[in-house]
């Protein structure tokens, strides 16, 4: 079963509810950083780029340095006021490739859904 049917199961089975928050957030984090860790391993770069509703978590940030530091790596957080919002995200990531120098032609731009993102080489850095 997945976290919240655990998460449930333990509500359920009288187990504080403020115990059962923090358990799912520790699980759900450190199922991040362990794909995080494989990522600096196997594919030897050295950053952590951090976007979604998640990277406005201060505490995933700080785990994310921990781990960063272990593999002499930087984080990279989108500023808290782009952090939720998908379409602001991608937005801001293409001002920060324009603002680089880097212009796509958008009749050769490529879209793929399921593009990972350490197939992708962060150039406007």
């Amino acid at each position: 079963s997945g976290l919240l049917t655990s998460a449930l199961r333990m509500y359920r089975n009288g187990i504080d509810l403020n115990d059962v928050c923090l358990t799912l957030r520790e699980i759900a984090y450190n199922s991040i950083l362990e794909v995080a860790a494989r990522c600096l391993m196997h594919t030897k770069k050295k950053e952590i780029m951090v976007v979604g509703g998640v990277a406005a978590s201060p505490i995933l940030k700080e785990k994310l340095e921990i781990l960063a530091k272990i593999y002499n790596a930087v984080v990279g957080i989108v500023p808290p006021k782009y952090a939720v919002d998908n379409g602001v995200m991608i937005a801001w990531t293409g001002l920060l490739e324009l603002k680089a120098g880097i212009i796509i032609d958008p009749e050769k731009a490529i879209v793929n859904q399921r593009w990972r993102l350490d197939e992708v080489d962060v150039t406007w850095k």
